[in-house]
């Protein structure tokens, strides 16, 4: 009877607190339809490890060293569109949560309710639904699902420059960041503001908090 059974859903996971991955790893494999593919402590890491593997759903933390979880669900929606990716948090406000899922995530679950909720929330983005946690479901109101995330427009370098001018570098202190030309950095520069169709600083610099972009600096 098992040789008839699906394979089990293959499961990436990404945070940096032991325990937590851990507890989640352990909730993973009491299940016999999932299996871990990868577990990373930060989000340089994840990225590496969730790219290579043949996960289907990663379950991303959003507060990471090195690349935080909102950078990572965009990276990693723009290079592997069809993984599912599963948002994981303390955060319950719904600012956090419409930018999250506006940057590619197809659930958004709150570290408290993982011990009872995490299976159902894999199962369902594995059988296309979005999950939203029930505890913050009933305030998230109704969000497209058709427009891509916005960020998965741009290349890694157009971003890279974006997210430096946002933070109010200039493009030659760009240009000596990322070892390139400053011509090079404002040719990226026009690429990324033509596809988002931002015209001001003041439109970029929205953009760019709506990523979490200036929270690192």
């Amino acid at each position: 009877m098992n040789a008839l059974l699906p394979r089990p859903i293959r499961v990436s996971l990404a945070d940096d607190h032991p325990f937590v991955l851990m507890g989640i790893k352990a909730l993973i494999e009491l299940e016999p339809r999932l299996e871990v593919a990868s577990a990373s402590a930060d989000g340089e890491q994840a990225l590496d490890e969730i790219l290579s593997s043949d996960a289907d759903v990663a379950i991303i933390d959003l507060s990471m060293p090195k690349l935080d979880g909102v950078q990572l669900i965009a990276r990693l929606k723009r290079e592997r569109p069809a993984l599912k990716l599963l948002a994981l948090t303390v955060h319950e406000d719904q600012a956090y949560l419409h930018q999250v899922l506006r940057c590619g995530a197809d659930g958004y679950l709150l570290k408290r309710s993982a011990a009872e909720e995490l299976v159902r929330a894999i199962l369902a983005l594995w059988d296309g639904q979005r999950f939203i946690d029930p505890a913050i479901a009933d305030k998230a109101g109704e969000l497209p699902m058709t427009s891509p995330p916005p960020i998965t427009l741009l290349s890694d370098r157009e971003s890279d420059v974006l997210r430096l001018l946002a933070q109010g570098f200039t493009s030659k202190e760009i240009a000596e960041r990322l070892d390139i030309g400053v011509k090079t950095v404002d040719t990226y520069k026009s690429r990324a503001v033509e596809k988002l169709g931002l015209r001001s600083r003041a439109q970029i610099v929205r953009f760019a908090v709506g990523q979490g972009w200036l929270a690192e600096i």
